[in-house]
């Protein structure tokens, strides 16, 4: 694996789930491996879970981490080709990117979409630029349109806590305040149609996501009738994809209930965290026995350390 910036880059998503076990089971046997190697961590956007759990990843690994909030620490960058640098930009990615090459032995990188130019956010332009002119392998802590990192703790959450072997999984749609990207849920999607489950998506009509992530995918706007009889319930927010970044509902009958967990075959309740409590889920789930979402949130070390296991082994070769 060179890089990770796309559920598509897992090629064994059994070999990569199985391989997050294996080090969540043994979290220092490899710590050789990062020995004397450095994890460079740029943030553009604000982070918690991403953020520890990748350090945490690393630390592990015997590697040494370095963080940076380029947006409050670092020069502005200027990602466009051919431009007369008279604006606000410093600095352009061609030279950021090959000097943190020098610094790093893997560079990581979290950058949200503008939500409003949805050509510029689908050409993954801040993590495709530090791909292009690194020379270092690049991984995504999450990118405009996609989070492989947050996908994989899912699959092995899914994995560690499924009752049957090919369990049913619904994604839902649940209301938020704030215009939220579609990373995660794209993501998600990817990583499902990949796996041995029974994979639904429901959400009210206009919150179609994109179709290139979503055919072959069963949806539903009855999000009762898609939680019958389901194993898993991954509730998220994202704006309108048609109507680009835009908020069209607020609908609160969306809200994930006790009512609406009691469709389910004893279901287990997952999001990604940070989680409005009583708008997407209400308090009586979050707090159930039902409610996976810690232990989701633990496995962000795992499937963080699985995969920079994977890309130091390949780049050793």
């Amino acid at each position: 694996m060179k890089n990770f910036t796309s559920v598509d880059d897992i090629q064994d998503l059994a070999g990569l789930v199985a391989l997050a076990k294996a080090v969540k089971a043994a979290p220092f046997a490899n710590q050789e491996l990062g020995k004397n190697k450095t994890l460079g961590l740029l943030f553009f956007n604000p982070s918690l879970r991403t953020r520890l759990s990748t350090q945490k990843a690393a630390l592990n690994l015997g590697m040494h981490p370095i963080v940076m909030n380029l947006n409050t620490e670092g020069w502005t960058l200027e990602f466009e080709d051919g431009v007369v640098m008279d604006g606000t930009a410093s600095e352009h990615i061609k030279e950021a990117a090959q000097v943190v090459s020098q610094y790093c032995d893997i560079i990581a990188i979290r950058s949200f979409p503008t939500l409003t130019d949805k050509e510029k956010d689908e050409e993954e332009y801040v993590i495709s630029a530090f791909k292009k002119y690194a020379s270092v392998p690049v991984i995504s802590l999450e990118g405009s349109t996609e989070h492989p990192l947050q996908a994989v703790a899912d699959a092995l959450t899914i994995e560690e806590f499924k009752a049957k072997p090919r369990p049913k999984v619904v994604l839902t749609w649940a209301p938020h305040p704030k215009a939220l990207p579609h990373a995660v849920p794209n993501s998600f999607v990817k990583i499902m149609k990949k796996a041995d489950v029974d994979f639904i998506i429901t959400h009210p009509e206009g919150y179609e996501l994109n179709p290139e992530f979503t055919e072959g995918v069963t949806i539903t706007h009855n999000q009762d009738e898609a939680f019958k009889d389901a194993d898993f319930i991954y509730a998220k927010n994202w704006s309108s994809y048609i109507d680009y970044g835009k908020i069209t509902s607020k609908d609160s009958s969306w809200t994930i209930t006790p009512e609406k967990m009691a469709l389910t075959d004893n279901g287990k309740f997952m999001h990604c965290l940070p989680v409005r409590r009583n708008m997407i889920v209400n308090d009586a789930v979050l707090d159930s026995d039902s409610s996976i979402v810690i232990q989701q949130a633990n496995n962000r070390t795992w499937a963080a350390q699985a995969i920079i296991t994977k890309i130091l082994e390949d780049d050793g070769k």
